[in-house]
C-alpha cells in the first residue's frame, strides 16, 4: 500500500497563523473608523451630501438624492457593525464593494475632467477656482480601504468580535495551521 498526496501545501508558520487574526482585527477597525468618520461628517448636512453625489454626474437626480441622504447612514451602520464584529464577513464584503464604487466614481470624474471635491468626509460639490482636486490621493486611499474590506470578508472577524462570542464565526478559522493542507490518500499497488 502506497500513501501519496496530490498537493501537499507547506504548513504555515506559527507566526503567520497567530498574526493573521490581529491583522484582520486591525483591518476591520481601521475600515470602521474611516466609515464612521465619513458618515458622521455628512449626516449633519444631508443637503451637502446630496450635492456631492450629484456633482459626480453619474446618477439621475432622483437617485442621487436618495444616495446622498442614505450614504451617511449606510457608512455609519457598516462602521458600527465592523467595530463590534457582527456579520463581519458580509459587512466586510459590502464595505469593499462600497470602496470599489468610490474608486470607480472618482476615476470617472477624473477621466471626464470634472473638478469636484469628492465629498468623502463631508462637503463636496464643485471646487472653487484655483483649487486643484486630489483624485490620485482619493483613489489610493479608497483602494487601500478596498483591500482592507477584502481581507475582512475573506478571513473573518479576527479577534474581539461579537461573531465569535455569539458562535456566528466558525470555530476553525481559515487561518488555522491546517488550512490548505489535504489529507493524504491511499492508493493500492497493482
Amino acid at each position: 500500500m502506497l500513501v501519496t498526496s496530490e498537493k501537499q501545501a507547506p504548513p504555515r508558520s506559527r507566526t503567520a497563523s497567530s498574526t493573521l487574526p490581529w491583522v484582520t482585527t486591525v483591518s476591520r477597525l481601521v475600515l470602521a473608523g474611516v466609515l464612521i468618520v465619513a458618515g458622521w461628517g455628512k449626516i449633519g448636512t444631508p443637503v451637502l451630501s446630496v450635492q456631492s453625489v450629484k456633482a459626480y454626474e453619474l446618477l439621475p437626480d432622483s437617485l442621487a438624492t436618495v444616495v446622498g441622504y442614505g450614504l451617511p447612514i449606510l457608512e455609519i451602520v457598516i462602521g458600527v457593525l465592523l467595530v463590534v464584529g457582527l456579520l463581519t464577513r458580509v459587512v466586510g464584503g459590502i464595505s469593499a464593494l462600497l470602496m470599489l464604487a468610490f474608486v470607480i466614481g472618482i476615476a470617472s470624474v477624473w477621466a471626464r475632467g470634472l473638478r469636484i471635491d469628492c465629498g468623502c468626509f463631508g462637503g463636496g460639490g464643485q471646487l472653487k477656482p484655483g483649487i486643484e482636486p486630489d483624485y490620485l490621493v482619493d483613489i489610493l486611499r479608497d483602494s487601500g480601504l478596498f483591500v482592507l474590506g477584502v481581507l475582512v470578508a475573506r478571513f473573518g472577524p479576527g479577534r474581539l468580535a461579537l461573531d465569535s462570542a455569539l458562535g456566528l464565526a466558525p470555530e476553525r478559522e481559515p487561518y488555522d495551521e491546517m488550512d490548505g493542507e489535504e489529507e493524504p490518500r491511499e492508493e493500492e499497488d497493482n
